[in-house]
């Protein structure tokens, strides 16, 4: 393991509360949303608004005061979009399967952006790539144990938004400031999101302290922690150990959410994580 300017067990230990961090992001929802605590657009509004005002407060603690200058309206449209239609995949889909159909698509994302981008992948990033859409073929293919079809198509949805959302970010200079932006970006989006759906609307205490600690601790903090650690690894080591955040999103829903795990689950979850980890090691070999 690589590191850069700052001790390893500082990192390794940054690194893993990141992942915990993303990872309770999808026990939160699934948590909020399967017990109908609240409504899907909802907990998007209040996850990130609760997220925007975190991100302010530790900026504002920095002493940094020209927020208005970072971020941009599409990046927060892509995070609105992004979370939407994650809190909507939620609604239908068991957290483990929502986390590895989630991370499928932003890899996807990633891999299709570099080849449209003029990337040349070696062979065994072609063989990586097949076996993890062929996984995830096999999730989503029906029968007795395949999730919803709709809640898929949103979950994949989310995916995108979320991969878009992190090329746009991608060598940014500082990005918590950034992130601060988007996520202030974000709100008018969900807000008008909120309204469309306002027949819907349902709110609870418990729903709306989830939305929040989703909002402003697994995400809001997660993403300042991750953007710290990602100072001390390769970009290949983080690309690497967000493979992990599907197993322990099925972890925690087994844990806290009494959900089991299929056998479907498992053998689409190696085949996903193991052909994206074949990827990137052919695209390390190849730089």
């Amino acid at each position: 393991m690589q590191y850069y300017g700052s001790s390893p067990l500082r990192v390794a230990c940054l690194t893993a509360v990141s992942l915990i961090a993303f990872a309770a992001n999808s026990i939160l929802c699934r948590l909020a949303l399967g017990s109908a605590s609240i409504d899907a657009a909802s907990f998007s509004t209040i996850r990130l608004l609760s997220g925007a005002l975190v991100l302010m407060l530790l900026t504002r603690l920095a002493g940094r005061h020209t927020l208005e200058t970072q971020g941009s309206w599409r990046s927060g449209a892509a995070l609105a979009l992004y979370a939407v239609t994650f809190s909507c995949a939620y609604v239908l889909l068991g957290t483990g399967t929502g986390a590895l159909i989630l991370f499928g698509a932003v890899q996807a994302t990633m891999i299709i952006s570099g080849l449209v981008s003029g990337e040349r992948p070696t062979s065994l990033e072609w063989l990586g790539l097949l076996i993890a859409v062929a996984g995830l073929v096999y999730l989503v293919f029906p029968g007795v144990s395949s999730p919803s079809p709709s809640g898929a198509v949103l979950m994949t949805a989310a995916g995108i938004f979320w991969g878009i959302y992190s090329l746009r970010g991608r060598g940014a200079e500082n990005p918590v400031r950034i992130t601060t932006g988007n996520f202030i970006r974000s709100v008018p989006f969900v807000l008008a999101g909120s309204a469309v759906m306002f027949p819907m609307l349902h709110l609870t205490p418990k729903g709306v302290l989830i939305a929040s600690l989703s909002g402003g601790v697994a995400s809001g903090l997660g993403y300042v922690v991750w953007y710290t650690a990602l100072r001390g690894i390769t970009a290949t080591l983080a690309a690497t150990v967000q493979l992990a955040v599907p197993l322990l999103a099925a972890a925690g829903g087994v844990l806290f959410l009494a959900e089991t795990v299929s056998i479907r689950l498992v053998l689409s979850g190696l085949a996903i994580l193991g052909g994206v980890g074949l990827a990137i090691i052919g695209r390390t070999r190849s730089s």
